[in-house]
């Protein structure tokens, strides 16, 4: 990881560390002044990072999503089991443009168990999962207190959907998904890999 922070409060990539090094090179718009000491980018600069963001991303993208280990009262954990893949999965799924990890979260529960959540989200990890494509990593967060608002009817998307106790989990849990509950219920050794 670089020094720097970016704009969502996480360290730098490297990547990043190089870009501001070089917008520190090519230094101020001569016809704007020094940005820093009036506070700010020129307009030259900030098309710069735009700029360079974009190359970022086009060059160095990753996917993003979060998955939610989500409690209710009894300690029991919510699992689905989607349409579409195989197995029973922690509920969650993609971070969208404009989106923060949390509010992805919480739209993610409401979508797939129509889940409220009661307590503030913890970040467990944030885990590379090369399952799904060399780019795809996943915030992991426990919610410690969830309600649900409403059953969760089967649909398109969600086949199946309840809450499990955790020494009682159904057949055909992912071993990504028993791995996060290891590591969360019996405090087995974290990995970095989903």
């Amino acid at each position: 990881m670089g020094e720097g922070k970016g704009q969502s409060g996480l360290e730098t990539s490297h990547g990043a560390s190089r870009q501001g090094a070089f917008l520190s090179r090519v230094g101020p718009s001569p016809s704007r002044g020094d940005p820093v000491a009036a506070g700010g980018l020129s307009f030259w600069q900030r098309g710069m990072r735009r700029v360079l963001h974009l190359w970022f991303f086009v060059s160095r993208g990753i996917t993003l999503g979060v998955r939610a280990i989500a409690l209710d009262e009894r300690g029991h954990v919510f699992l689905v089991r989607h349409s579409y893949l195989p197995g029973w999965h922690l509920p969650g799924g993609g971070v969208e443009w404009g989106q923060s990890l949390l509010e992805a979260l919480k739209r993610e529960l409401a979508e797939e168990g129509h889940l409220e959540v009661l307590a503030a989200p913890v970040l467990m990890g944030i885990y590379w999962n090369r399952h799904a494509s060399r780019r795809d990593h996943v915030a992991v967060y426990v919610v410690p207190r969830v309600r649900q608002t409403a059953p969760r009817p089967a649909d398109y998307e969600i086949a199946e959907a309840g809450f499990f106790a955790p020494d009682a989990l159904p057949a055909g849990v992912t071993a990504g998904t028993r791995q996060r509950l290891a590591e969360w219920f019996e405090g087995v050794p974290a990995t970095e890999h989903w």
